[in-house]
């Protein structure tokens, strides 16, 4: 029943900057850990970054450490996703998710996804 919509995704250039937003509808937001996933064509879906429910445990994948921030306001129900330095290789469809049990890595444990948002990268 939880819709997630996710924003922010489009082109830019090496170097560049980019914040996503997922705004969730039709659940209590605040009882979800939430993610974001990422998958380029040809390849598996990655884990990129996640959030507890109140947004006091954060973790991300080691290729984004240090460029990317998760953070969330609960108020608004939304999760966002800043991606800072960008690469080449960050370019793919960024997926935002939620979990009713865990914050983890592990797409199996997440019971609702958004429909996804594409960015790419340019040299």
């Amino acid at each position: 029943q939880v819709q997630l919509a996710e924003s922010g995704g489009g082109l830019v250039q090496a170097g560049g900057s980019l914040r996503f937003s997922c705004a969730a509808s039709g659940g209590t937001f605040s009882t979800y850990g939430m993610g974001w996933f990422r998958q380029a064509p040809g390849k598996e879906r990655e884990f990129v970054a996640a959030i507890s429910r109140r947004g006091g445990t954060r973790y991300y994948a080691d290729s984004v450490k240090g460029r990317f921030t998760i953070s969330r306001d609960n108020a608004k129900n939304t999760v966002y996703l800043e991606m800072n330095s960008l690469k080449p290789e960050d370019t793919a469809v960024y997926y935002c998710a939620a979990s009713r049990l865990v914050v983890t890595a592990d797409s199996d444990k997440y019971n609702y996804w958004g429909q996804g948002t594409q960015v790419t990268v340019s040299s």
